[in-house]
Formats: structure tokens, C-alpha cells, sequence
């Protein structure tokens, strides 16, 4: 995957990537190094992981995805994996991998819905 090929949507201070369907390691090191460096860049409160084009899913894949996760919840954000398809949950779950509090939706639409219900109710916290 070339450098440069996956984006980064910014949308109400959530960012949206989607992920391609077949990344190799190189590409995944990349979408990591670009979710976090756009989060610092637009201070984004979310992230939205599309991986419904994703059919199948290795250890480094699932590991860097759940890493990411997490390291966007250290810069303060939250992070939706949308679109997961059965057999990427089957691997995931074979793999031994948690999603520990990342949240999971069945498509982008309500991913982003949950992502500004949980962000409404948390800015209004005081």
C-alpha cells in the first residue's frame, strides 16, 4: 500500500477512517501512525475505525487495531470499530484478543451516533 492512501476524515471532531480490505503490515503501521498523529493534529474526541471492507485479519493486525484503541483512549479519545464482520470477529476472538473498552457498532451510521451520545454525555460532566 503506497504511502498516503489512507484517510482521514474529520467530521464534528470525530475522525473516520476506513480501513482497506487486504492491509499488509506496512500499511497497518501507517493507518496506526496516521489515526494518531490526526488526533493530536484536529484534538479529535473520537475515532471511527470502519473495517467493513476487512474479510480477514492476522495476529499483527488485530494487535495493532486493539493498540490503537487503546492508545486513543490515552490521548483522551474514544474509539468505535464499526462494521466487523463474523469472520474477523471469530478470528479476533481465536486469537485471544480484547477489545477491553472499545466500543463496537454494526455500521458506520451507528457508530457515529454512538460516538456523539457517549461524547454529549461526557462533555456535559462536570
Amino acid at each position: 500500500m503506497a504511502n498516503g492512501t489512507i484517510s482521514v476524515i474529520k467530521v464534528r471532531g470525530i475522525l473516520l477512517v476506513t480501513v482497506p480490505p487486504d492491509p499488509d503490515d506496512i500499511a497497518v503501521c501507517e493507518l496506526q501512525e496516521q489515526v494518531l498523529q490526526a488526533m493530536a493534529r484536529h484534538s479529535a474526541k473520537g475515532l471511527i475505525l470502519d473495517i467493513s471492507m476487512v474479510e480477514t485479519i492476522d495476529s499483527f493486525f488485530a494487535r495493532t487495531v486493539s493498540e490503537t484503541a487503546k492508545m486513543v483512549t490515552l490521548m483522551g479519545g474514544l474509539t468505535v470499530l464499526a462494521g466487523m464482520r463474523a469472520s474477523v470477529a471469530i478470528t479476533t476472538t481465536q486469537l485471544g484478543l480484547s477489545l477491553d473498552k472499545t466500543l463496537t457498532a454494526l455500521d458506520v451510521d451507528r457508530a457515529m451516533d454512538m460516538l456523539v451520545s457517549a461524547l454529549d454525555g461526557t462533555e456535559r460532566t462536570p
